[in-house]
């Protein structure tokens, strides 16, 4: 007895040895230059100090510093992790809308752990992923992300999707057992059921709530792409929500429906297809934020013609093409704010840089692109004290590229090197 608890007694050391080891580790980034702030500018070479998960200084130049471990990015340009707040990393692209039938969520899992290291070394280091096959994959994989043990940003989910009985969001397209044997179970009609999926969600760990408030383009029906949700349930949906302390992001297309959602208190409007000025309107006095995802139109629109989307869906991506076009351009026209997101899943995953060269064709300057997608979209998380800078006490997560993103965003779509929470992403 008393060997086994000098066993227990030596083990538990050396555990606490080597976890005071690993926590202890000091990186030292040699930076060819700096770009700290979206909103600063670049500075000449300079030194980022990483301990255990955090900056700790960032001082010009090379001089000579106590470290572990140093990282020599001399010819390199240093600046904060992306955050894209508009992802599902369980799903890649597909018009087999049927696969659902037969892949099973242990497949999903893979998938999804597989999209989050080529999503960071993309050069997302945070995401915020609206909608995935089942109450605990991302939840999952936020937590092994977390702790180190799959590779891949930080993970800020929704869970399922809360939707309308038929609606986007909802199963359909099989016959009704097979309807019935996939049906999410977040599904709701009337305003006191729709409150019990938000509190179910919350029940399962999510960090806020997704809706599809309205219509969508990739399901199968073609009913159009306005209001779903009555006001009351909304707005039920919302208050719920806020009651717990969640966000709830909005899929939106129609105006009428944006307009819908932006009065229900809705904190984001993912694509926002048909934003006229009376919805903006409404989300200016609202504060609500647009996350337009150009590269879901750009990514579906890679495959019109090529039999891979039924007729009805081809039908709808061609019907919004010409407003996604001009939708950043009509918010900045608007006074809406907008934040960085792109629907990857809908698209293939890892090229969610695209997104930058798309929104700066519509208007934005590359440095409101970058914020949109550092400062802006940490402040839609909450996260502004954490990440979206690169500044002491901030997370550790740092990206590289050639060139300065203020004179070409499109050297955000070529990573050189990426670190999540201090952890170098091979």
């Amino acid at each position: 007895m008393k060997l086994g608890i000098r066993l227990w007694t030596a083990l538990g050391a050396a555990a606490a040895m080597v976890a005071g080891a690993v926590q202890a580790e000091t990186v030292a980034i040699r930076a060819g230059a700096v770009l700290m702030d979206a909103a600063g500018e670049l500075s000449g070479p300079a030194t980022i100090l990483v301990s255990d998960g955090r900056i700790v200084s960032v001082t010009p130049g090379h001089a000579p510093i106590e470290a572990t471990r140093v990282i020599d990015l001399s010819a390199k340009t240093v600046l904060p992790g992306l955050i894209d707040l508009h992802t599902h990393l369980s799903g890649d692209p597909s018009g087999d809308f049927w696969r659902a039938a037969v892949d099973p969520i242990e497949w999903s899992t893979l998938v999804a752990a597989k999209n989050a290291r080529i999503t960071a070394l993309g050069g997302f280091t945070t995401v915020r992923d609206l909608g995935s096959r089942s109450d605990q994959v991302t939840q999952s994989l936020r937590r092994a992300t977390e702790q180190g043990l799959v590779p891949g940003p930080r993970i800020v989910t929704s869970g399922r999707t809360i939707a309308i009985v038929g609606g986007h969001g909802d199963t359909n397209g099989f016959i009704e057992p097979v309807n019935d044997a996939l049906a999410s179970g977040y599904t709701c009609t009337g305003p006191v059921q729709c409150a019990e999926m938000v509190r179910k969600a919350s029940k399962y760990g999510v960090d806020l709530i997704k809706i599809t408030a309205t219509g969508g383009v990739l399901s199968q029906q073609g009913r159009g792409l306005e209001a779903h949700f009555t006001d009351a349930e909304m707005k039920a949906i919302v208050d719920t929500a806020n009651s717990l302390g969640l966000k709830v992001a909005a899929h939106a297309h129609g105006a009428r429906g944006i307009e819908a959602a932006a009065r229900a208190g809705v904190h984001t409007i993912e694509h926002g297809t048909y934003l006229d000025e009376q919805a903006a309107k409404v989300m200016r006095a609202q504060g609500t934020t647009l996350v337009p995802t150009l590269m879901a139109l750009k990514g579906v629109s890679e495959g019109v013609g090529r039999r891979i989307y039924t007729p009805v869906v081809e039908a709808k991506i061609r019907a919004v093409e010409p407003y996604m076009t001009t939708l950043v351009s009509r918010a900045r026209q608007y006074g809406v704010k907008i934040a960085f997101g792109t629907d990857a899943g809908v698209y293939p995953h890892a090229r969610n840089a695209e997104e930058f060269a798309l929104m700066v064709a519509q208007g934005m300057s590359n440095r409101e692109a970058l914020a949109s997608a550092t400062t802006v979209a940490a402040q839609i998380l909450g996260l502004e004290d954490e990440i979206g800078r690169l500044a002491p006490g901030y997370s550790a997560d740092v990206i590289a590229v050639d060139g300065n993103p203020l004179d070409d965003v499109r050297v955000l779509e070529k990573i050189s090197f990426v670190m999540v929470r201090g952890r170098v992403i091979e």
